[in-house]
């Protein structure tokens, strides 16, 4: 299983527009995705209310998981997005 773990780069944390930014990125794609806080328990990150119930906050980590083929760019592009804290969802996502 590929992981990546990165700390929450929006200062609000995953709440409202960033969640949404995020759950469109890990939709897009196309593969499943899952996300936890550091020692939760994983929830599906296409799910915006499965997102928002982390309640992940600015600056927590977060892991990013798949078993996907294609899982590591995938997960490269999403921890980039939840690192960064974008604004707009990159179309390289």
């Amino acid at each position: 299983m590929a992981e990546r773990r990165v700390n929450v780069g929006w200062a609000e944390g995953l709440h409202a527009r960033p969640a949404s930014i995020f759950v469109r990125a890990a939709t897009a794609s196309g593969i499943p995705v899952t996300i936890a806080k550091a020692a939760g328990t994983p929830v599906n990150a296409g799910s915006m209310l499965a997102v928002l119930g982390l309640g992940a906050q600015g600056g927590e980590e977060i892991v990013l998981a798949s078993d996907a083929e294609g899982a590591e760019v995938a997960l490269d592009r999403l921890a980039k997005l939840v690192a960064e804290g974008l604004e707009e969802l990159p179309e390289t996502v």
